[in-house]
């Protein structure tokens, strides 16, 4: 369910004060996942926090409106598993 229009995207204030005295090489450590992307914060790197740790987001113009938890996923997919998919993958190589 999105955010209502009347009250606008969410931006972390103190993530955008962070901004201003960041240089955009420096990672900018965040726990904040649900903080939307703002076109502020194009160029600059962020160090999304996954649960484990701090996955490095470089934000681009095409990322803007999104949430900057969309890009550090939370979970590794290892492949389906089973009997079958080790004997194919045994028979790749």
């Amino acid at each position: 369910m999105t955010r209502s229009l009347k009250k606008g995207p969410y931006v972390n204030e103190r993530l955008i004060k962070k901004l201003a005295t960041a240089k955009p090489g420096t990672p900018i450590k965040t726990w904040d996942r649900s903080c939307t992307v703002t076109p502020e914060m194009v160029g600059f790197t962020f160090g999304v926090h996954n649960g484990r740790v701090h996955t490095a987001v470089t934000i681009h113009e095409n990322m803007v409106g999104h949430k900057l938890g969309e890009f550090s996923p939370t979970r590794k997919f290892l492949g389906h598993g089973g009997k079958m998919a080790k004997t194919q993958a045994g028979a790749k190589k």
